[in-house]
């Protein structure tokens, strides 16, 4: 379909979107990969100077939004490559069952990102995991050089098991806070808490406001406020149910039960 002027409408939106990103970010996108590279202080993990790898861990059982959110806030960030990894590459299914993720590349094939960002699941992914020597010792090895390690939801409880929040405050999902006390951690509130280059977000969304934090982080406020508009990221949730500490005792029951039916 056309409109009066003859042009294609996805035409048109490619147009659109091609000016406002262009136009809204070029201004600081020159300085951008040098700054990334700058806080990096080393050549990025995919061999291209100026390059921030950020590597977003997948495991059966995550949990799609705490992958997802901080994916959309920082992939199109310049200067830096977002990248899949799990213990085989291939498709990765979440939580319930019913979505499946590619990861690009297994963990040895990314041994030093620049930032390391592990996903919450359910019980029974996030159990494994903590378990899972395969995905502790790549943690583990993969903080050693980091600039920035990350964790969503109950990815903290893996970074705990992987033994690097020890004594350290941190936060994770509203349900699993006394967990953290299990893996050595100290629970401390906030959408996310930062203690040197550890950050650890609260449930599932926090994930995407972790996500503009660390854009600002990797490149500057302005390009981070420019990513906070890209993804429209202006929340009015209806219900006014999504802070733990207000909503009732019969919604976080109901909330919990959900979950756990979903789960696979």
């Amino acid at each position: 379909m056309s409109d009066e002027f003859g042009q294609d409408r996805r035409g048109v939106l490619r147009t659109v979107a091609g000016v406002t990103l262009g136009a809204g970010i070029a201004a600081t996108a020159a300085a951008a990969p040098a700054a990334a590279a700058q806080t990096a202080g080393q050549t990025a993990g995919d061999g291209r100077r100026g390059r921030v790898e950020v590597a977003v861990l997948l495991y059966d059982g995550f949990t799609a939004l705490d992958a997802v959110g901080p994916y959309e806030a920082l992939c199109r960030v310049p200067g830096v490559r977002v990248t899949t990894v799990a213990v085989r590459p291939g498709l990765v299914r979440t939580d319930t069952g019913e979505l499946g993720i590619a990861a690009e590349k297994s963990l040895g094939e990314v041994p030093r990102p620049e930032v390391l960002v592990v996903p919450g699941g359910g019980e029974r992914g996030t159990t494994a995991s903590m378990a899972d020597a395969r995905i502790l010792d790549w943690i583990r090895r993969a903080h050693r050089h980091t600039v920035w390690t990350t964790s969503i939801c109950t990815g903290s409880l893996i970074l705990g098991a992987a033994g690097l929040l020890r004594g350290l405050p941190a936060t994770t999902y509203w349900a699993s806070r006394p967990y953290l006390k299990e893996v050595g951690a100290v629970y401390a509130p906030g959408r996310f808490v930062e203690t040197g280059k550890i950050i650890t977000a609260a449930g599932v969304s926090a994930g995407i406001d972790m996500g503009l934090h660390l854009a600002a982080r990797l490149s500057n406020e302005q390009v981070a406020r420019a990513m906070e508009l890209a993804i429209e990221y202006d929340p009015e949730p209806p219900f006014r149910t999504g802070d733990p500490d207000t909503a009732d005792a019969q919604t976080k029951a109901l909330a919990l039960k959900l979950i756990a039916d979903a789960a696979v």
